[in-house]
């Protein structure tokens, strides 16, 4: 019999909504059904492509025993951490500070007030390797809880009381300057791994925004230790097993420090940040390889994770059947050279061994190997590699695929419309911004609301029920605004616009310019989140810092730049000291040190060859977010288009900079020049 999950919006949460725990979603009912009773609350968090969330479900929710001490002792609640990030972070937090340590699943009891008492992450269904089995933690809590209820009371106020102590040093909102700057770079300096790319040891995460901001730097100063690094940590990335050979895309990290085994899930949130940066390295340098590999991300993104609504999917699981039925982690990717005789046959099967790395030992688990292109020298057919390629993606095809986690999330659908947009652009592509607006069309007509309210997540083209977050708005006017700047269209300035109003009078603290990740009448939790740092993705504070700035840029307007200057007051305190966790504020800084540049190009029409050339000029320009905004110069489509006039009926270009501008141009050649700092 199904639980109470049945009816939920999140896959995760649609996995337990047979398992024999009587689950409740997150809600007020849940916390009331625990208050009636007298018992804690049992609260589970993970997300649906997390290995160990599922071996937790397998061993513990799946079992009839331990099912019926949890219906009997608590009330159990289940949350999915990407549909409500801010549950997610507030019992993170206290995790983190009692144990050292957090991660998911992420398991916590709490008070019917919602207050932590107790924390862990994964327990085992038997003690093992130090860890009490879930079952003995049950049977402690509830003995703590129904013995020694005034010691857990006093436990859990404790803990939020220091929490709510816990509030970040926000510095004096003001921005970084060249000093801070140069010691953030520094300090990634001495975390760099020169010999393999990327920073620190393992596991490896690709460092997606923090080379965002190691090339706009190089811009903007023309440091080549920051291009170096940015460089060659993208090469790295593109030759190890981190990156999928056959179907393009990234996995979620490395287990190894040289990006050989990665663990394969593959999120749409790093795979949109790593085709922006790889676009944004090949308009730097011109890498064919930086061309190839975002333009085989995009390819990805469209063809695997492209809902039938014209979104995106949160997340492909790591795990899949291996061909007997059991599921084993890596499965649709790994190769033994045995298979790859079956499929190629043995000429061409010797061939792919060296070229991607297959070894009789193997790379990874029973002698099977992660695809990878350890050769950097020696001459390869280039026809019979693609051959070879092409014959093992269609094998590979008739694997069991790995689950998709089918909800679209709208912080990520953001990154992914940015992504795809410049992506199209640069490389002449329009069918990937036909997706870019399909997706940014679905989060107008579904997830925004006629307040210009946004909601978190849909699946299947019905909204769930949980408010958007400031990562949320952030990310998602980041990506109309490249849209605006790639389309000419109008709209989606003004739709960023609407987004961004909400930033400024809803999730900011008036007094500080401080950012908090829940808006001012979102639900009451144990503590407002607030968390200035880029883990897998943006945080919402440095994302909503970079779209005001380009909103302002844009629009002139006073409000969204200050907004913007002040909320980078924290990339001022934070940059020098932990410059690895705090890259996209990095990069906004940059721009804020460039101008931004804000580009007007104007043409007779949308279809004139030269205003084309200037504009598609004007994108591959590396000026730290610089905005380009193009149509004719009587279309009100955008602020920077008002008065802008055609030089002797040419299409001409207009660049202004820090409120200054200079003489128009109507030869792409001097408009490059411009945008080239």
């Amino acid at each position: 019999m199904a639980n109470r999950l049945a009816h939920e919006t999140s896959p995760y949460l649609l996995q337990h909504a047979d398992n024999p725990v009587d689950w409740w979603p997150w809600s007020a009912e849940a916390f009331e059904e625990a208050r009636r009773r007298g018992v804690p609350v049992l609260l589970s968090v993970g997300y649906s492509s997390c290995h160990w969330c599922h071996v937790m479900a397998h061993e513990s929710f799946e079992d009839q025993e331990t099912a019926d001490h949890l219906n009997e002792h608590f009330v159990s609640v289940k949350v999915d951490r990407e549909e409500r990030p801010d549950v997610d972070a507030v019992y993170m937090e206290a995790v983190q500070a009692a144990t050292g340590q957090g991660g998911w699943p992420m398991t916590v009891f709490l008070t019917p007030d919602a207050e932590p008492f107790y924390f862990g992450t994964y327990f085992p269904p038997a003690p093992r390797h130090g860890m009490p089995s879930f079952r003995q933690v049950l049977e402690g809590v509830g003995q703590a809880w129904r013995d020694r209820r005034e010691e857990v009371a006093e436990v859990a106020g404790k803990i939020v009381r220091d929490l709510a102590g816990r509030e970040i040093s926000y510095g004096e909102g003001v921005a970084p300057g060249e000093q801070e700057q140069a010691q953030a770079l520094l300090g990634l300096t001495r975390e760099y791994d020169p010999q393999r790319g990327g920073f620190g040891g393992a596991p490896k995460f690709p460092p997606s925004m923090v080379i965002e901001f190691l090339l706009r730097h190089h811009a903007r100063t023309g440091a080549e230790g920051a291009l170096q690094m940015a460089a060659d940590t993208c090469e790295r990335m593109a030759r190890g097993g981190i990156y999928d050979q056959l179907g393009g895309g990234f996995a979620r990290y490395s287990v190894d420090r040289d990006w050989i085994v990665p663990h394969f899930e593959k999120m749409l949130y790093d795979n949109a940040l790593l085709c922006r940066v790889y676009t944004h390295l090949w308009r730097a340098t011109g890498s064919e390889q930086a061309r190839r590999v975002a333009l085989e991300t995009a390819d990805f993104m469209v063809r695997e994770l492209r809902t039938e609504q014209g979104g995106f999917a949160s997340a492909l699981d790591a795990d899949s059947d291996d061909g007997t039925g059991r599921h084993v982690e890596g499965a649709y990717y790994v190769w033994t050279p045995e298979q790859l005789t079956e499929v190629l046959g043995a000429d061409d099967a010797a061939l792919a061994a060296q070229y991607f790395g297959v070894t009789e030992e193997g790379t990874f688990e029973h002698g099977s190997s992660v695809l990878q292109l350890p050769q950097s020298e020696g001459v390869f057919d280039a026809e019979r590699i693609d051959s070879v390629r092409r014959r093992l993606l269609a094998a590979r095809a008739e694997r069991p695929a790995p689950g998709r986690d089918d909800k679209v999330v709208a912080a990520w659908n953001g990154l992914a419309v940015a992504a795809l947009a410049e992506t199209g652009a640069c490389f002449d592509r329009p069918d990937l911004i036909d997706a870019a607006l399909a997706a940014a069309d679905l989060l107008v007509r579904l997830h925004l609301d006629d307040r210009a309210h946004l909601s978190r997540t849909s699946k299947d083209g019905r909204v769930g029920a949980n408010a958007g977050v400031l990562e949320d708005y952030a990310d998602v006017a980041e990506g109309f605004l490249a849209l605006a700047s790639v389309t000419g269209e109008g709209v989606w300035l003004e739709f960023a616009g609407f987004l961004l109003d909400h930033v400024l009078t809803r999730f900011t603290d008036p007094g500080s310019g401080a950012l908090y990740d829940t808006a001012d009448d979102a639900e009451r939790l144990i503590r407002r989140p607030q968390d200035p740092t880029d883990n897998a993705t943006p945080s919402g504070w440095t994302a909503a810092a970079s779209a005001l700035l380009g909103y302002a840029a844009h629009t002139g307007s006073e409000a969204h730049r200050s907004a913007a200057e002040r909320a980078l007051g924290v990339v001022k305190a934070l940059g020098p000291r932990v410059p690895r966790f705090i890259g996209w504020g990095l990069a906004a800084a940059e721009a804020l040190l460039d101008g931004p540049r804000e580009v007007a190009v104007v043409g007779p029409s949308a279809e004139d060859a030269g205003a084309r050339e200037l504009h598609r000029t004007a994108l591959l320009g590396t000026a730290p977010g610089a905005v380009v905004a193009w149509g004719t110069p009587d279309s009100g489509e955008f602020p920077l288009l008002a008065g802008r006039a055609l030089i002797d009926g040419k299409p001409t270009a207009y660049v202004c900079r820090g409120f200054v501008c200079d003489l128009p141009v109507t030869d792409p050649a001097a408009l490059k020049a411009k945008l080239t700092p």
